[in-house]
């Protein structure tokens, strides 16, 4: 069937915009190259088929659609959940258009994305978040090291005044609290150097990571390995990579360790995005790594804020790993999501391969020479 002669065929394959035309009973007549890109189908392979098998609306089934062609009005839904066909989920803003073509009624319906956009707005939050957080850390260490310092040395000039050894105890009590403090402070800053740029293989990062996890912890996790052998070298520092992605590992086991399950596992998995967006810039390739496990999950009331420093769902917990992971990942103009439920948590970390480490980005995340 020819679809709208109103509308030539040329444009509408020429537009950006996916475009699908319907009979009233909800099959599939037509839809755009920009149509079948979104919805990863084929026009060939769904064309006079229920929109069903295409893609379902998991809230609301077909209802929006069903009543454009009841009612022959107009329909516009925002932020629609689509489960697509091959089970991926999309986040989309649609309309729905009654024509009349002949002695029927068929539907024009118009899907935005908004996947990126709305991914955009959540990575520039949780930029902007470790930028304010990393600029409190900054001030917080200053205040403190200075007073820090004068303790320690004042200690040290009253310990070389001290007649009694076991008075000494005491002075060492305090220079030994006062160096725990620093190191403390330290290591909520991040790694002090700037990163060590060489070719780095992700694989080698999650090989060594898979080697250290069972050297520390054993047989108590299975650990499953499931790479992407076409991802490509890129330049970045391989020892804070291995630290990052070492940290959630840990972070990973410790949580399925203390929840006593018995068949924890923990999944390492590395896939290539293409024209993937970070924040607000698209990349031509990024190394995405997962690292899923099926523990209890991360409590809902602390995900928005485990990236944070001393934030902790762990009573013996000091909460910096997380936050040392993201500061390696954003040397690396990346950044890590979690999306967690009971059952299934999932920490993501992508890394753009179309670029460089820079020593400005680095310089920027509070690293010094």
């Amino acid at each position: 069937m020819n679809p709208a002669p109103e509308l030539p065929r040329h444009l509408l394959e020429n537009l950006t915009t996916a475009v699908l035309l319907l009979e009233q009973d909800l099959q599939l007549v037509y839809m755009n190259p920009a149509a079948e890109m979104l919805l990863a189908a084929s026009l060939t392979r769904f064309r006079d088929q229920p929109i069903a098998l295409l893609f379902q609306e998991p809230d609301s089934g077909l209802d929006t659609l069903t009543q454009a062609a009841d009612s022959g009005h107009p329909y516009t839904k925002r932020e629609a959940q689509l489960q697509l066909h091959n089970g991926d989920n999309i986040t989309v803003d649609y309309t729905i258009s009654p024509i009349a073509e002949h002695s029927s009624t068929q539907l024009i319906m118009e899907v935005f994305p908004r996947d990126r956009q709305l991914r955009i707005s959540r990575e520039e939050e949780l930029v902007n978040k470790q930028e304010t957080v990393r600029a409190l850390v900054r001030g917080m260490a200053h205040e403190i090291k200075n007073p820090l310092g004068g303790i320690r040395g004042a200690a040290q000039l009253l310990e070389r005044t001290l007649p009694d050894q076991d008075l000494k105890d005491y002075t060492q009590v305090i220079i030994n609290e006062a160096d725990r403090l620093r190191n403390l402070v330290d290591r909520m800053l991040g790694p002090r150097h700037l990163p060590t740029l060489e070719l780095v293989n992700i694989h080698e990062v999650l090989e060594r990571v898979h080697t250290l996890a069972q050297a520390e912890f054993g047989d108590q996790i299975k650990l499953i390995r499931d790479y992407d052998p076409s991802l490509p070298e890129f330049m970045g520092d391989k020892e804070q990579l291995i630290q990052a992605v070492l940290n959630i590992v840990r972070n990973s086991m410790q949580a399925l360790i203390e929840s006593g399950q018995s068949n924890g596992r923990i999944q390492l998995q590395s896939r290539a995005k293409r024209q993937f967006t970070l924040g607000a810039e698209r990349h031509r390739l990024v190394c995405q790594v997962k690292i899923i496990d099926n523990g209890p999950g991360v409590p809902e009331g602390m995900l928005e804020n485990i990236f944070y420093p001393m934030v902790s769902g762990r009573a013996e917990g000091t909460g910096l790993g997380l936050t040392i992971a993201q500061a390696a990942l954003q040397k690396h103009q990346g950044l890590i999501e979690c999306k967690s439920r009971p059952g299934q948590t999932e920490f993501v970390l992508l890394i753009p391969l179309d670029t460089s480490t820079s020593n400005e980005e680095a310089s920027e995340t509070g690293a010094t020479p």
